[in-house]
């Protein structure tokens, strides 16, 4: 896919609409969604016109699923750390952007996809949808998803999502505090429109200064995630494991026709 389809903008207003556009294989990220997400959101916080960001899915059935299966199932030991860098920076796009960045989880949230809910300011999601950290079930660590849930939610919680691989719905999230509003389906994109809007009219210096703190409070933290993420996925797929995981997958899907993507 051409990078400049893999993410699309819809402007409502003075607030931009970011959809990851691969619906087909719940919006996985791969080389062209990384790529266009990051000068997307970079173009968009340098843009005097846009006051607010809501970032979203196209389909009904994800958010985002995670990993592309393809593209992880040709990551080896040799082409790993690259890789990895290039989906911190894509974190990283998420985290610099200075204006407010609402998440409308339109449908599954896992892996990276959770992981970049959980990088924005607020979050919106209807009760049945699965989100969640499901790495270990790949034969992977689960390392800069708990980091980031730490921010969240207390340390015994942590370990069991994070080593258990279990999906919450977003009816539980929200009882957590992982969610800020749960509405229907049919309101996930509504809402977060009121919320963009409604952070849009606030003083932008103090809105701008505040996001600023809170990432100066985090981001030591998250580069060392980011950092112990790359040697712990090195000795995961030093195993052989995720490789194979990843195989078992894919025959799966070739099969019955499963979705493209990964919980990574």
């Amino acid at each position: 896919m051409n990078p400049s389809e893999a993410v699309q903008v819809e402007m409502q207003d003075a607030v931009a609409v970011l959809r990851l556009n691969r619906p087909n294989v719940m919006n996985a990220v791969d080389h062209a969604l990384r790529t266009a997400l990051r000068d997307r959101l970079y173009a968009l916080d340098a843009d005097a016109a846009v006051q607010a960001i809501v970032l979203t899915g196209s389909g009904e059935r994800a958010f985002c699923g995670g990993q592309d299966l393809e593209e992880a199932a040709a990551i080896d030991v040799g082409t790993l750390a690259d890789w990895l860098n290039q989906q911190h920076a894509m974190y990283q796009a998420v985290r610099d952007v200075n204006k407010p960045i609402v998440a409308a989880l339109n449908g599954t949230a896992v892996g990276a996809g959770f992981q970049m809910a959980l990088m924005c300011d607020l979050r919106v999601a209807h009760p049945t949808l699965r989100m969640g950290q499901p790495e270990v079930k790949a034969g992977l660590a689960s390392v800069v998803g708990s980091y980031l849930m730490s921010l969240q939610i207390g340390h015994s919680l942590n370990q069991q999502l994070s080593l258990t691989g279990e999906l919450i719905t977003g009816e539980r999230a929200y009882q957590l505090g992982l969610v800020n509003d749960l509405v229907s389906p049919d309101q996930v994109l509504p809402r977060a429109l009121e919320r963009a809007r409604a952070l849009a009219a606030l003083p932008g210096a103090a809105l701008r200064s505040t996001k600023q703190r809170f990432r100066g409070l985090t981001q030591a933290g998250f580069e060392d995630a980011c950092s112990a993420g790359i040697r712990y996925q090195l000795e995961c797929y030093s195993t052989g494991q995720p490789q194979r995981v990843m195989r078992e997958f894919l025959a799966r899907r070739d099969t019955h026709k499963i979705p493209n993507s990964t919980k990574d």
